[in-house]
């Protein structure tokens, strides 16, 4: 989707983008009920949609996965007295609250969902490593 590709000639309605937008900032919410709203009126979705609801689907589903597997690995670690004490020190810098309230993995979560809201708001196609690479191969 980016450099060449047969998609970069069609300009995104500023619904596509605003839908497009707040499908990351609502963890991919507006695009399922975007995506059902399509398959009802048996209407297709351009690339760019397709591209950014997916991918904020996909992100959503690994980032709640990810904070399950680590809530698991958490408990198993709290059984264990010395693993425990070094896990909390070694964490700790990542999730006290530095700026505002927010801690470091919230800030950097936050400004990864600014960034892909703000391109696709934009009309342009976000890209982060990995992910975007799966969504362009599966998006046709």
């Amino acid at each position: 989707m980016h450099n060449g590709s047969r998609y970069d000639y069609e300009k995104p309605y500023m619904i596509e983008r605003i839908v497009s937008a707040l499908s990351y900032l609502t963890a991919g919410m507006v695009g399922f009920i975007w995506l059902i709203l399509g398959v009802l009126t048996k209407s297709s979705l351009r690339p760019f949609m397709k591209y950014h609801i997916f991918q904020s689907i996909f992100l959503s589903m690994g980032y709640f996965l990810f904070l399950i597997i680590l809530e698991q690995l958490s408990v198993i670690i709290n059984w264990i007295p010395i693993v425990r004490n070094i896990f909390s020190m070694l964490l700790f810098p990542f999730i006290i609250p530095i700026v505002f309230g927010f801690s470091i993995v919230q800030i950097l979560i936050y400004t990864v969902l600014f960034y892909l809201a703000l391109t696709s708001f934009m009309g342009r196609y976000s890209y982060l490593p990995w992910i975007s690479e799966i969504i362009k191969k599966n998006v046709r």
